[in-house]
């Protein structure tokens, strides 16, 4: 695929990393293809990077998404109809996890911290669905307790983490290990896979047919 040559052009550290990309694009591509979601979760940094995908997903990266004739027409009794057609645009549903913030904290005063974005998956995934779970180390206790309900939910979990993977590498689907250790590097090499993955989904779905 072009945008993974791409991305390999620019970070051939990554190279190691093609088939592991390929995997969870076809799980990405998969979930949607099914009508599922997306679940997104990590922290500190990985939080944001949770945010980042999520922006991508939800609304046009690199592609327009506009709406077809007949979603258009949904919205024709309106006076405001045109409008709220021509602003709107097809998504990848996805769902940041670190965005609850009352029902993270209340988590954190009443139950327990590891379990925070487990209670989430837990609420929110169904079968078929896709958690993308981010930790530097592989080994964030929060980020595995979530990764394993999403399996006891018969969905898959795409983990992105440093090179060895750490624990969360035993339940992860497909584990994305970046050649990097340090987690300022681990989260540099970060930003690019998860900017390929959703390009090449998005083209997927709403390329030129």
């Amino acid at each position: 695929m072009d945008i993974f040559k791409a991305l390999l052009k620019t970070h051939p550290a990554l190279m190691n990393c093609l088939d592991d990309l390929k995997s969870a694009y076809a799980c990405l591509c998969d979930t949607y293809e099914r009508g599922g979601k997306v679940l997104v979760c990590g922290n500190g940094g990985s939080a944001a990077d949770s945010e980042h995908i999520v922006g991508e997903l939800m609304k046009g990266f690199k592609l327009k998404r506009e709406l077809s004739e007949t979603q258009r027409s949904a919205f024709s009794l309106y006076d405001n109809g045109e409008y709220i057609a021509d602003n709107l645009q097809n998504a990848l549903p996805a769902i940041s996890l670190v965005s609850q913030t009352s029902l993270i904290t209340a988590y954190l005063n009443d139950v327990s911290a590891n379990m925070l974005f487990a209670q989430q998956v837990f609420a929110y995934a169904k079968k078929g669905d896709t958690l993308i779970a981010l930790s530097t180390s592989g080994n964030s206790e929060n980020i595995i307790t979530a990764a394993r309900v999403a399996l006891s939910l018969d969905c898959r979990v795409i983990s992105i983490t440093g090179e060895d993977g750490g624990k969360l590498k035993a339940d992860s689907t497909v584990c994305i290990r970046l050649p990097a250790r340090e987690p300022y590097a681990v989260q540099e090499f970060t930003l690019p896979v998860y900017h390929a993955l959703c390009a090449a989904i998005e083209l997927r779905f709403f390329g030129e047919r």
